[in-house]
């Protein structure tokens, strides 16, 4: 039988009716302040998943068991960050109104912030878990107020106080730092305080949204990201805090900021990979 060439991310190939997840891309990086790229990241990681295992010795499970429908890239705009916005923001309404987990994969980590509008739709109460180098909490970037180096601070003004936590921070301007102090909880460095505050989240029964800029790793583990940042976590360290945080109701999630092309040995991509496939099974 002849059947269309659609490459999905290994393991992802579930009917719609039968998945539980659904994965989709939001190639996009017209606000990257740096080195750009990311937009070729989901589908990179697409491409390159097929060198891994769908079994994960980490958690034994395997993707094959799941139920995830994968359904390719949305095709964005480039020159409106507001229009790709309402794309990402679209879709991922569609997947949660369905009763299904939205699981995006960038593109810059501004692609975020539609997910989390829909997200919020639903969720009111939702809280946001952020795995960064960069606190992302400039009010703008060269007077963009929609730009990767302001997400989180456009999340603010969504959340409010006190319903974001910021992990593996080590890189913004003064005022960011002076922001976070009153208005968000961040956390230097590495994962300091995650397991107390996934437990709280836990008993109260709040829905998470959980946000990974892939930059949170440590350059020597993960070189192909536009801003690398020195003096991040390893791999091992990023896989336990995932499943610290797959502990709550993780209601979505995403995956951003590999650029492929700044690695040419191709780690980055593997090792992207790899942090999805985790990713997928401590959420199933």
């Amino acid at each position: 039988m002849i059947s269309p060439n659609v490459e999905a991310f290994i393991g992802c190939d579930s009917p719609l009716e039968e998945a539980s997840i659904v994965i989709f891309g939001a190639p996009f990086d017209s606000t990257t302040s740096f080195r750009p790229g990311a937009r070729f990241g989901s589908s990179a990681m697409r491409h390159e998943s097929f060198g891994l295992e769908t079994y994960s010795p980490y958690q034994d499970k395997d993707l094959s068991d799941a139920a995830v429908f994968d359904a390719g890239d949305l095709e964005l705009p480039f020159g409106s960050a507001e229009s790709a916005l309402a794309a990402i923001e679209g879709f991922a309404s569609d997947i949660l109104e369905s009763g299904r987990l939205p699981l995006l994969l960038g593109g810059e980590h501004l692609v975020t912030l539609g997910a989390l509008r829909a997200a919020i739709r639903k969720y009111p109460d939702l809280h946001l878990i952020q795995f960064d180098a960069h606190a992302d909490l400039r009010d703008d970037y060269l007077g963009v107020k929609l730009s990767h180096a302001a997400v989180v601070r456009r999340a603010h003004d969504l959340l409010g106080d006190g319903r974001i936590h910021q992990y593996c921070i080590r890189s913004g301007d003064r005022e960011e730092f002076l922001f976070a102090r009153d208005h968000t909880d961040l956390q230097k460095y590495g994962f300091a305080g995650l397991e107390e505050t996934c437990r709280r989240l836990h008993a109260n029964g709040t829905p998470v949204y959980l946000t990974i800029d892939l930059d949170c790793l440590d350059p020597s583990v993960f070189p192909g990201t536009g801003t690398p940042e020195a003096g991040g976590v390893t791999f091992q360290a990023l896989l336990a805090a995932i499943l610290t945080v797959a502990k709550t109701q993780v209601i979505g999630a995403d995956l951003t900021e590999l650029a492929p092309m700044l690695d040419q040995s191709g780690a980055s991509t593997a090792t992207a990979c790899k942090i999805l496939r985790e990713l997928i099974l401590a959420m199933k």
